[in-house]
């Protein structure tokens, strides 16, 4: 995943970008307006944060340029906007999120995560992953045929993974999306999950696709898509 975070003020920038890698996202900063006019149409973002003080940053209505130029791109807003009136023109300009500040790294993780479950979600109400059938509305599974029963908090667990296919997720994700708990204090309830996980999914499979990643935590699948 690829953010753009246009934010002034440097320390919180840079504190910013080292949080969001530490969760495997690339990060490229710009402080300034013209500095974001430098990526082209052709640099690709999966979301952008952007504070609405930025310098040559013209209020709420900049963000119909950044719409042209990267339509896919959910834009957050960070601002110190503290009024209602500002909040809403922020988001009816187009803003998929607005975050206030000073905020908590916890809150505005989860609300990225958030805006880029919406903006990945598949419009078919079930997919298929290798082996592995999911059906997103009646949360039917089947590993090559056969019916896996989970229980809901198993089924959210393997949902959360099968979201970020072939890419590492840490415990502290987990928990805040599985669970909505902040916090890495419980975060051995995973490694509980994720072996309840692998005896129904992956027990006697050709395949295993729950992979643990030492240091980080855990993936499904290689490099591979969702189909």
């Amino acid at each position: 995943m690829r953010l753009l975070v246009a934010e002034a003020d440097a320390s919180l920038a840079e504190f910013l970008q080292t949080r969001l890698q530490q969760e495997h996202f690339a990060v490229q900063l710009a402080s300034t307006g013209e500095q974001i006019s430098k990526f082209g149409e052709k640099s690709l973002f999966d979301l952008i944060l952007l504070d609405l003080n930025l310098p040559g940053v013209p209020g709420a209505d900049y963000l119909r340029q950044l719409q042209i130029r990267w339509p896919e791109a959910p834009v957050m807003l960070l601002s110190p906007a503290s009024s209602v009136e500002e909040r809403v023109k922020g988001l009816d300009a187009g803003a998929d999120d607005i975050i206030m500040k000073p905020f908590a790294w916890s809150e505005l993780a989860a609300r990225i995560r958030a805006v880029l479950r919406r903006r990945n979600r598949p419009a078919r109400e079930s997919f298929q992953f290798e082996d592995l059938e999911v059906n997103r509305v009646s949360h039917e599974v089947r590993r090559a045929g056969r019916p896996v029963e989970l229980s809901p908090k198993e089924y959210a667990l393997l949902e959360f993974l099968l979201r970020n296919p072939g890419r590492p997720v840490t415990r502290t994700s987990i928990i805040e999306e599985v669970w909505r708990i902040h916090g890495d204090s419980i975060t051995n309830v995973v490694d509980v999950y994720i072996n309840y996980l692998r005896r129904k999914i992956d027990s006697g499979a050709d395949q295993p696709l729950i992979r643990t990643i030492r240091g980080v935590g855990y993936q499904i699948g290689g490099n591979h898509r969702v189909g």
